[in-house]
């Protein structure tokens, strides 16, 4: 009895052309050189005819864009109305200021990021001063288990909020695997200093420096980390463990403004 009125429910609440929009972001999500209205259409399963007219709803929208190869992709308004929810929009407005003197400071780039549906997302980034820099892209999604900034994340969640987190991860593209036991040192290890300093598991010869962002309640909200590069084009260019405190500076002060006393915390 109760799963029929489980499946009657759901049948009564159906929304098929909504949920037709929703696949066609889905699919999109994982594709980032996007797909044809063909390649949607296989993708879903589905008839190009079948999703035409959505498909072109989300481009008027502004949801999708079209290249000259009628190939369609993702357009950052999602990412735009998630910044207007007041919590994260009050996060990336406090931080702005602190990460550009950060990077002005280190003399590298710096990017903030947060859990978002099992991923790490990048919520806000500052170019490292002078004509060349490397750095994550706002709206660039990562994987928990094998960044920086994820690892953080993780390790001040409690067993079970981990244990969620962990299991809602999306296979991303060249990520990298962690097995069980190192992950686990990994976490203590984060966890026990408040820090991760490491070799970068993107570039070659980076070192990502990353520190927790605290707010009400004492939980982690953020990471802000900086992918740290040697420069030879500057001979005073600031070292990693004075990188390291420059970071922790900003991030204890960010977290400050965030409404974190630092009383009692359970590190």
């Amino acid at each position: 009895m109760a799963d029929r009125a489980d499946k009657t429910t759901s049948s009564r609440y159906a929304a098929p052309a909504l949920e037709k929009g929703l696949d066609i972001l889905e699919v999109l999500a994982d594709v980032p050189d996007g797909l044809s209205l063909n390649g949607i259409a296989r993708a879903l399963g589905r008839t190009a005819s079948e999703i035409f007219r959505m498909v072109v709803t989300l481009q008027q929208r502004g949801y999708l864009a079209i290249d000259d190869k009628d190939r369609y992709t993702l357009t950052l308004k999602m990412l735009e109305l998630s910044h207007r929810q007041q919590p994260l929009k009050s996060l990336v407005a406090t931080a702005m200021p602190l990460m550009r003197e950060l990077a002005g400071r280190a003399y590298q780039s710096c990017h903030l990021g947060v859990h978002h549906d099992g991923q790490i997302l990048v919520v806000a980034q500052v170019d490292a001063p002078g004509p060349f820099t490397m750095g994550a892209k706002v709206g660039a999604l990562g994987k928990l288990t094998d960044s920086a900034s994820g690892t953080m994340l993780l390790a001040f969640r409690d067993e079970a909020e981990r244990t969620r987190m962990i299991a809602a991860q999306v296979r991303i593209h060249g990520e990298l695997e962690v097995d069980a036991a190192q992950l686990l040192r990994q976490l203590e290890e984060a966890r026990a200093n408040a820090a991760i300093t490491w070799p970068s598991r993107r570039i070659r010869g980076a070192t990502d420096v990353s520190r927790p962002v605290f707010g009400i309640n004492q939980e982690v909200i953020a990471a802000l980390t900086v992918p740290y590069i040697e420069r030879m084009d500057r001979s005073q260019s600031p070292t990693i463990p004075q990188v390291e405190q420059l970071v922790a500076e900003i991030a204890t002060r960010l977290s400050e403004l965030m409404c974190y006393t630092g009383h009692n915390a359970q590190l």
